[in-house]
């Protein structure tokens, strides 16, 4: 940060101005912010420091690092404007005092406005065709003692393209446009009144197509400042579709008198008339056009912010959900025409085994595919089968049921969710991961994994290809990434990471680790084989002090002689539970994992210098559960068997299913027909809810009736109301 950015940029200010936002005391704030510019990660922070911070949580965290990012954005614009405004020699003290007390970005683009170096206009034209000071000799609205001609004459110039009076005043009536248009003060109300205004969609000429999916909004209005996220996205991506026109109505006729009643001082003054017709101009086509363009601008942000947490919080779902565990794994890639892909992995998903089986149409070689499947299940002693979403899904799962009837099998069989595999097989990484083996081979892989430990393989993603978002791909990308960066590196260090056997995508969100480091710990543990103790892992090369602070606690270490080195207490605090065993009078080992020997400790017993309450009583409910995994039950949805297709259904059925998205209107639900069905909030539950996600999550299994059914348009109605389960 150079100085004068520094001159501009108030910790103090930003940690209060923080802290009043979020109802937190600024003392915890600022201590978050000292601690994010020491270098230090969210979770390590979270989990780590709360003593500094008060035990704040890292969804505040984030709000925290974000405003501590925007206060320095706001710095860096300062320093800018600053040296502009002085560069015209037009900066005084009080213009600087304005700017240094600005406390957001467009309070102080307000302020720098006039100053701004401007594009050329009518008004630009004007002041080099001579005319400024007709313009402000009329804007002081005071009468001069001689007539309009006796006024104008003096500004008729053939040579600088002012050939009679009227284009002298038509000059100086647009460069008074502009000059109202500039003010600050203008232009708030008018982005006020439009605010309130009409948000009008309509359909373009020759785009009436009834099947469209924008059919609802060909003729659609509501006031602008109260329209839901996800229909303003939809509006506006008919719009980039060349679907729809969208614009802002308001009262023009309103917006002119208000105008005039600001800028009218003098009803008798001889310019009158042409200030009435500027003041028109002005908000025709200046005010309310830049009005129109920068409240839809501040709604679309609006809109993206919301669409970027939904999409996040139903990423966290689908990354924390249950793994099927440490179990021999056959995942299916379906297909017809080129059969099925298997890939068996072992208890610790290293690939073993894979073939191709044709149970489907064209082949339908069910016997022969049943024995290869059997064969492979009997072998390795497979106790999972993953089967994939996609293409004959349905088909695959239906002979798997009837395989596993049959040979009374004790072999549980599950269809996940394939988004994004077919990404990650044609990866740098899967290539690198598996280089000898085809790309739909490397498919059945993932879908194994994916059942084995979600978490582990969707890492390896862009999490955008997970498929959970709302108009993920209409909104800020930078903002989209950087959320769901941080989403997945929160979950990761939720969970906790084996550093024998975690990949490097899975180590490198690990706290304080990143790529690079992430492969030197590949590279070092290929070399030397498995670590045996957390502090091992000080001997990977690059890997200091610093990295080692912010990543210990995250990292699992299940063989080590020290039994905490596969606890997510951190090594820093070992003394402290070395204190307990003693004033328990038991090993460490006896103390982790039993809830009973736990509770008999006095947390405020240990309270030291540099630990305080809680830690200690996060290191006390650590050695409660002992290193168990924080994710819930896993918990398999079972299809109806005579249900394959969208043909199939029928009002009226009730089904089981898998929450697959969460959005603001509703929530997507796999049904087992390769299209999942629509639960409107409306359908949601018996009573009136907000957001759909104050009752379901990604991955809840759930029981629905089907309402409706539009084949030709591939939708499908769902409800909960009236079903349990």
């Amino acid at each position: 940060m150079s100085k004068e950015v520094k001159e501009c940029f108030d910790l103090q200010a930003t940690a209060a101005a923080i802290a009043k936002e979020l109802g937190l005391p600024t003392k915890n704030v600022l201590a978050a912010m000292e601690l994010l510019e020491d270098g230090n990660t969210l979770p390590f922070i979270a989990r780590y420091r709360k003593e500094a911070t008060g035990g704040i949580d890292e969804i505040a965290l984030r709000k925290i690092e974000d405003g501590l990012s925007k206060s320095r954005e706001l710095a860096e614009r300062k320093t800018t404007v600053l040296s502009t405004i002085d560069q015209l020699g037009l900066l005084t003290d009080e213009l600087r005092r304005r700017i240094m007390a600005c406390d957001n970005k467009a309070e102080l683009e307000d302020i720098y406005a006039p100053y701004k170096p401007k594009r050329r206009t009518r008004a630009t034209a004007a002041r080099e065709r001579g005319l400024e000071p007709l313009a402000k000799l009329i804007l002081a609205q005071q009468r001069t003692g001689k007539s309009r001609s006796e006024v104008l004459r003096g500004f008729i110039d053939p040579q600088r393209e002012v050939p009679d009076e009227a284009a002298a005043l038509a000059g100086a009536c647009d460069i008074i446009a502009e000059e109202w248009a500039s003010d600050t003060a203008h232009r708030t109300w008018m982005a006020k009144d439009v605010r309130s205004g009409q948000l009008v969609s309509s359909v373009k000429r020759g785009q009436n197509d009834p099947a469209s999916k924008f059919v609802a909004y060909f003729q659609h209005n509501e006031r602008a400042e109260r329209v839901p996220s996800h229909r303003l996205l939809a509006m506006l991506r008919g719009v980039t579709e060349g679907v729809l026109k969208v614009a802002i109505e308001v009262n023009r006729d309103a917006a002119v008198q208000t105008l005039k009643g600001q800028v009218l001082k003098n009803p008798s003054f001889e310019f009158a008339a042409e200030l009435r017709s500027a003041a028109e101009d002005c908000v025709d086509r200046l005010l309310l056009p830049a009005a129109e363009s920068a409240v839809l601008e501040q709604l679309k942000e609006a809109a993206e912010e919301e669409a970027i947490e939904v999409f996040a919080k139903n990423l966290r779902e689908l990354l924390l959900a249950p793994p099927a565990g440490a179990k021999v794994t056959i995942g299916i890639d379906p297909g017809f025409r080129t059969g099925c892909k298997l890939a068996v992995v072992d208890e610790t998903g290293k690939f073993v085994a894979h073939t191709t089986i044709y149970p489907t149409a064209p082949k339908l070689d069910t016997v022969g595919a049943g024995r290869v499947l059997l064969e492979l299940i009997r072998k390795y002693d497979a106790k999972m089968i993953a089967i994939g979403n996609g293409t004959a899904s349905r088909e695959t799962d239906a002979f798997v049921t009837a395989l596993i009837r049959e040979e009374s099998l004790d072999v549980t069989k599950v269809v996940v969710s394939e988004s994004g595999a077919s990404i990650y097989s044609a990866s740098e990484l899967a290539a690198a991961e598996y280089p000898e083996l085809d790309l739909t081979v490397r498919g059945a892989i993932s879908i194994a994994h994916r059942l084995q430990d979600p978490l582990a393989e969707l890492v390896k993603l862009d999490p955008k290809s997970i498929g959970v978002g709302q108009y993920q791909h209409d909104v800020n990308q930078t903002r989209l990434r950087k959320c769901l960066d941080r989403e997945v590196e929160s979950c990761v260090n939720a969970v906790g990471v084996d550093v024998n056997m975690a990949s490097a995508s899975l180590l490198s969100r690990v706290a304080g680790i990143g790529p690079k480091l992430a492969q030197k710990i590949i590279e070092y543990r290929d070399a030397e084989g498995r670590f045996r103790t957390r502090q091992q892992i000080l001997k990977v090369p690059k890997f200091g002090p610093k990295a080692f602070q912010q990543a210990a606690g995250f990292l699992r270490v299940s063989e080590s002689s020290d039994p905490l080195d596969n606890s997510s207490v951190h090594p820093e605090s070992y003394s402290i539970v070395k204190r307990m065993s003693e004033k328990l009078n038991l090993p460490v080992q006896q103390m982790i994992g039993n809830a009973s020997l736990a509770s008999r400790l006095n947390p405020a017993d240990f309270i030291d210098k540099s630990t305080g309450l809680l830690t200690i009583k996060d290191i006390v409910d650590e050695l409660a559960k002992g290193g168990r995994d924080p994710r819930s039950e896993f918990k398999v949805a079972k299809f109806a068997e005579n249900v394959n297709e969208v043909s199939d259904l029928k009002p009226g059925m009730v089904l089981e299913g898998v929450i697959t998205n969460v959005t603001k209107f509703g929530a997507f639900t796999d049904i087992g027909v390769h299209q999942d069905g629509l639960i409107h909030i409306s359908e949601l539950a018996n009573t009136y809810i907000k957001d759909p996600s104050e009752v379901v999550s990604v991955g809840d299994v759930v029981r629905v009736k089907v309402l409706e059914v539009d084949a030709a348009r591939k939708r499908i109605s769902l409800s909960r109301k009236g079903v349990s389960g």
